[in-house]
C-alpha cells in the first residue's frame, strides 16, 4: 500500500465482492458504528467544522442513539493527529479506581472477583470530560453547537435500534425488581420500547443543557473565550450537579452481577480530583509504516506486539482468509494476549523489552503446526511472572452454582444465560482537509451497566471489571490506577504522516480484528471496504477482560464465510473451532489520507446494517 492508494491484491486468496464502496473524495470523510453519528460528523465538517469539532459532536450523539454501547458514565480513547503537527497522541479519557476501590474493602463484601455490573465495577467517569478537553485543545466551535445534535436526539428522540429493544428487553427483569430508576428511564411504559419508535432522554438532555448555560457569558468572542467557556463546562461536570448526584446515588445499595446488594465507594471527591489529559502514543514500525496506539496501561500496545511478531515473518503467513495465515495469526494472537494479560496494567510496563527483537524470536519460536492449548506469558526479568486465574465456563458455573454460560459474544452486547449482562462499545473516525485526523472509541456507562441515576438520564460505566483483587498482577485493583481497558483505537503513519485512522468494538477481538484489517490493508493491498468485509476471525483462548473473566482454551471463532477447507484445516490442527455464521464479526470503520494529494477515503462494516461512512 501507497499512502495514495492500495496496491493491487497480493494474498493467496482475493478479495470477494465488497457491501459498498470504498468513499472518496478530498474535502472530508466520517466514519462511525451508527449512521446518525456519522452523518452528525459530515454535518460538522460541511459546516465548517475540523474533524475534532465533528469526533465530539458524534460522539454525544453516539451516547443518545447507542446507550447499550456506551454513556456519558464511561470512558474513551482516542489516537489523533493535527494538520499543524502529524506527531500522534493520545486522548486518555479513562477513569481511574475511585480512593475506596480497594482490594480489602471489595474482599470484605465477599468478592473474589470486580462485578460485572453495579457501581463497585464503576471507574471515575472520563467520557464527557475527554471530549470537551479534545474541543478546548484542538476544536474551533462553541460546546452549544457541538452539542446541538445530541441534545435534539435526546429532547425530541430517534427512531430506537432493534438492538436497543432486544438489551432493555433482556434485563427488563433487573430493571423492575431491583433496578427502578432504570425501569422508569427506559421502560417508561412499563415495558421495553419497540424497534422503530422514538425514544427519547430529556435527561441527559437537560444535563448537556446546562453544561452550557455555565459557560454563558464567560469570556470574551474568539479562541480565548470559546476554551474558557469549555473549561467553565469541564468544571461543572466534575463538581456540579451531576458530581452531586452520581454521589449520593451511590450510598445506597444496589444489585451487582454477584446476586448481592453493594453500595458504591465513588465519591465527590474522586469526581472532581481527577480529569482526562493528552499523552504521547506507542508506537511499533511494521512494513515501513509506524502504528500509534494506547499504552500498556491499556490493550492497544498488544496490536504493536502482535504486528511486531508477524513483521519477521513471510507474507504468504499472514493472509487471514488462508489456513496457514489463520493458525498463525491465532497462535500469534494466543501469545500476545497472554503478555496483555501478565503484564499490562497501570503501573512500569517494560513496552520496550515486550517489543524487542530478542523477545520476539523467542516467542515467534513457540509457534508450531498445531495449536495450543496453554496459557503463555513470556519471561520479562529474573522472577516468574503470575498470570491471572484461568477459569472456564464450566469452572464459574459449579463456583457460582448456576447453569455453565453461553458462549463468548462478540459484536453486539452480550448477556448470558445465567442472567449476567456484559456490553461493548462504538467506534468513530474522522479526518478533514486541514490533515486533521482522529479515530476514538468511546465506551461503558451501558444502558446494562448499572442503575440509572435520577435526574441524569445515564448510568456509571463497568471498566473495573477488568481489574484483579489479586495484589502481584500489574492490573491488580488500585485505588487511583487506570483499568487495562480494551478500549484501542488505531492511528497509522508513513514517513511521519498519518494516512489511516481505524478501529473497532468488540471487547477483547478489537486489536484481534484490527489486526485482521490491517494486514489484509498493508500487506494484501485490500482497499478499506474489501478489508472490512473480509472473513473475520478471534480466539478466545485467553481470560475475557469482561465479569466472570472466563478463557476458552484453544477456542477460535470464525465466520463460516472463510471457508470449509479452512475450518477443516484448523481443526486438523487442533482448534476448537465455533463457526459464528457468515456476517457476524467485527464492526470495523476507516479512513484514510494521502498527503501528497490529498485524496481522502473512507468505509465502514456493513455487519448489522448500522455503521456508515460519509464524506466528499
Amino acid at each position: 500500500m501507497t499512502a495514495s492508494a492500495p496496491a493491487g491484491p497480493s494474498f493467496l486468496v482475493p478479495p470477494g465482492p465488497t457491501t459498498r464502496p470504498t468513499l472518496e473524495g478530498t474535502f472530508g470523510m466520517s466514519a462511525s458504528t451508527h449512521w446518525i453519528a456519522t452523518a452528525t460528523m459530515q454535518s460538522v465538517l460541511e459546516r465548517g467544522g475540523n474533524a475534532f469539532d465533528a469526533a465530539a459532536a458524534g460522539a454525544f450523539v453516539l451516547h443518545v442513539v447507542e446507550p447499550h454501547l456506551n454513556g456519558p458514565g464511561g470512558d474513551v480513547t482516542a489516537v489523533l493527529a493535527t494538520g499543524e503537527d502529524p506527531t500522534p497522541r493520545v486522548l486518555m479519557g479513562q477513569g481511574p479506581a475511585p480512593a475506596g476501590a480497594t482490594i480489602e474493602h471489595y474482599r470484605s463484601e465477599g468478592l473474589d472477583r470486580v462485578p460485572g455490573t453495579g457501581a463497585l465495577a464503576a471507574a471515575v467517569p472520563f467520557a464527557v470530560d475527554a471530549w470537551l478537553l479534545l474541543l478546548a485543545e484542538h476544536g474551533t466551535w462553541e460546546l452549544a453547537d457541538v452539542l446541538e445534535h445530541a441534545i435534539d436526539g435526546a429532547e425530541n428522540g430517534h427512531p430506537v435500534l432493534e438492538r436497543v429493544c432486544a438489551q432493555i428487553a433482556t434485563v427488563s427483569e433487573t430493571f423492575t425488581e431491583h433496578w427502578p430508576s432504570s425501569a422508569t428511564l427506559w421502560m417508561p411504559d412499563g415495558r421495553p420500547p419497540t424497534p422503530g419508535a422514538l425514544l427519547r432522554n430529556p435527561e441527559y438532555a437537560a444535563v448537556l443543557r446546562d453544561l452550557v448555560a455555565a459557560g454563558e457569558g464567560i469570556g470574551a468572542d474568539g479562541q480565548e473565550g470559546r476554551v474558557a467557556r469549555i473549561e467553565v463546562a469541564r468544571t461543572r461536570w466534575r463538581t456540579g450537579p451531576v458530581a452531586q448526584a452520581i454521589a449520593d446515588f451511590l450510598r445506597t445499595p444496589h444489585r451487582h452481577s454477584d446476586g448481592a446488594d453493594h453500595a458504591g465507594v465513588m465519591t465527590l471527591e474522586d469526581l472532581a480530583a481527577a480529569s482526562a489529559c493528552f499523552e504521547p502514543a506507542a508506537t511499533a514500525s511494521f512494513r515501513g509504516v509506524t502504528v500509534a496506539k494506547t499504552g500498556p496501561w491499556g490493550q492497544g500496545a498488544a496490536l504493536l506486539q502482535a504486528l511486531r511478531h508477524l513483521d519477521g515473518l513471510e507474507d504468504d503467513r499472514l493472509d487471514p482468509s488462508t489456513e496457514r495465515g489463520a493458525h498463525t495469526i491465532l497462535e500469534t494472537l494466543k501469545l500476545v494476549l497472554a503478555d496483555r494479560d501478565t503484564h499490562f496494567g497501570d503501573g512500569s510496563v517494560a513496552l520496550d523489552d515486550l517489543l524487542s527483537e530478542e523477545y520476539l524470536a523467542a516467542r515467534r519460536a513457540l509457534v508450531t503446526d498445531t495449536a495450543s492449548r496453554e496459557f503463555r506469558p513470556g519471561l520479562l526479568g529474573d522472577a516468574s511472572p503470575v498470570h491471572p486465574p484461568l477459569r472456564t465456563d464450566d469452572d464459574h458455573a459449579a463456583s457460582s452454582g448456576g447453569a455453565a454460560a453461553t458462549a463468548h459474544g462478540s459484536g453486539e452486547p452480550t448477556v448470558r444465560a445465567t442472567g449476567e449482562a456484559r456490553g461493548d462499545t462504538c467506534h468513530l473516525d474522522v479526518v478533514d482537509r486541514w490533515g486533521n485526523i482522529i479515530s476514538a472509541t468511546p465506551s461503558g456507562g451501558w444502558l446494562q451497566s448499572s442503575p440509572a441515576i435520577p435526574g441524569l438520564g445515564f448510568c456509571l460505566g463497568t471498566r473495573l471489571q477488568m481489574m484483579w483483587l489479586d495484589e502481584a498482577l500489574p492490573s491488580a485493583l488500585r485505588p487511583g490506577a487506570r483499568p487495562r481497558t480494551t478500549l484501542t483505537p488505531t492511528l497509522v503513519l508513513r514517513a511521519g504522516e498519518p494516512v489511516l485512522a481505524c478501529g473497532s468494538p468488540g471487547g477483547d477481538q478489537q486489536d484481534q480484528w484490527q489486526l485482521l484489517f490491517l494486514l489484509r490493508v498493508l500487506v494484501g493491498g485490500l482497499s478499506l471496504q474489501e478489508a472490512i468485509d473480509a472473513p473475520a476471525l478471534h480466539t478466545l483462548s485467553a481470560p475475557s477482560s469482561f465479569w466472570p473473566r472466563t478463557w476458552s482454551p484453544g477456542s477460535a471463532v470464525l465466520e463460516d464465510r472463510i471457508g470449509e477447507d479452512v475450518i477443516a484445516g484448523l481443526e486438523a490442527r487442533g482448534h476448537r473451532v465455533t463457526r459464528a455464521g457468515d456476517w457476524s464479526l467485527g464492526r470495523l470503520s476507516a479512513v484514510m489520507r494521502d498527503p501528497d494529494t490529498g485524496v481522502l477515503r473512507a468505509a465502514a462494516n456493513s455487519r448489522g446494517a448500522q455503521g456508515y461512512a460519509a464524506g466528499r
